[in-house]
């Protein structure tokens, strides 16, 4: 048995108050990389298309104020 599917099986027996903690656990560490990720594209520059089209739009009065 793999390192994987032990921890899976014992993911499996966990009492659900367990698991949901473990789920919430996991699910913070997705967010924390999708976050470091987001800011590594931000400042490498791979995310400025969005700004240059929002701005276009702005100037073409597309763009809906919230």
């Amino acid at each position: 048995m793999s390192e994987l599917q032990r921890i899976q099986e014992e993911i499996k027996s966990l009492p659900k108050a367990d698991f949901a903690k473990l789920y919430d656990w996991i699910l913070d560490q997705d967010w924390e990389e999708w976050d470091k990720q987001i800011e590594k594209d931000s400042l490498s520059g791979k995310l400025d298309f969005l700004i240059n089209e929002a701005l276009e739009e702005i100037k073409e009065n597309k763009l809906k104020t919230l």
